[in-house]
């Protein structure tokens, strides 16, 4: 990346998908900060797109399930910008679903939103990225259940392995002019997924977690300035873990009051939170 410092996006253009909200939002702020123009997209117009430093993302719509949709997000970035740098999948989620009784259409919607719409839109990114002299760089978005299933998520779960999956395929096919890297990404504090975490507002959650916290929106925009700038240039096919060193194993915790002595981080035996 031709830049003046390796966070410096001036004059690169950038696409992320579902980037009105949450991660996405922080991840268009991010960089909005570092210089670059972005182009944010979802199936309904914010009531205000993202904004940093007074400059504005902008916003088209497109429900990026569909191809052709996909398609047209890159060409209305292009003919916006002249460019495309960078690609941030982010679009994605799930909510919880009985793997026994759930619907065929459920899975079907939630594979084409969490697999199959960042491959359409890798696959128009990629067409624009490889005749530019600079390449670019595409992020797939991921989650801890691509590696640890939770109960309630065999749609999302399966569909997150699979996107994990095609970030190392595409990184193969689609290098040197274009890296594709992933990013694992566990608990989020967001405002959507507060309910998600308990009454205690996710403290219980931060105590399994070695870093004793969640995640803020904020520690994934970081990690995708990262690999999209000139410091990540040799990283291809990465899965970047930001989930705060995972959790500790439920049956470490099962028998934490049975383990003689005290037991890490905590003085009187267990987790904090826990």
């Amino acid at each position: 990346m031709d830049s003046d410092g390796p966070f410096d996006f001036s004059g690169r253009a950038v696409i992320v998908t579902g980037g009105t909200k949450g991660i996405g939002a922080a991840i268009a702020g991010a960089f909005l900060t570092a210089g670059a123009q972005v182009l944010v997209c979802g199936r309904t117009e914010p009531p205000e797109p993202p904004r940093c430093g007074g400059r504005r993302a902008h916003f088209l719509s497109a429900d990026v399930r569909d191809p052709q949709a996909a398609g047209a997000l890159v060409d209305g970035a292009v003919e916006r910008f002249g460019r495309l740098d960078v690609l941030v999948n982010n679009a994605g989620g799930s909510p919880d679903a009985d793997a026994a009784t759930v619907s065929p259409r459920f899975v079907e919607k939630i594979v084409a939103l969490n697999l199959l719409a960042p491959f359409y839109v890798a696959q128009a990114a990629n067409r624009v990225m490889r005749e530019q002299r600079t390449g670019g760089s595409v992020i797939n978005i991921g989650s801890v259940s691509a590696h640890t299933p939770q109960p309630g998520t065999a749609a999302y779960s399966a569909a997150k392995a699979g996107l994990l999956a095609l970030t190392r395929a595409l990184a193969l096919e689609w290098a040197p002019k274009v890296r594709v890297n992933h990013i694992t990404t566990g608990p989020v504090r967001t405002g959507s997924a507060a309910s998600v975490y308990g009454a205690d507002e996710g403290a219980a959650v931060a105590g399994v977690i070695p870093m004793r916290r969640m995640a803020v929106p904020d520690d994934v925009a970081h990690a995708c300035l990262y690999l999209a700038g000139g410091l990540a240039r040799y990283v291809n096919g990465a899965d970047l873990a930001v989930h705060g060193g995972g959790e500790v194993p439920a049956r470490f915790l099962a028998v934490r009051d049975e383990l003689p002595g005290k037991l890490p981080g905590d003085p009187a035996g267990g987790f904090p939170g826990t």
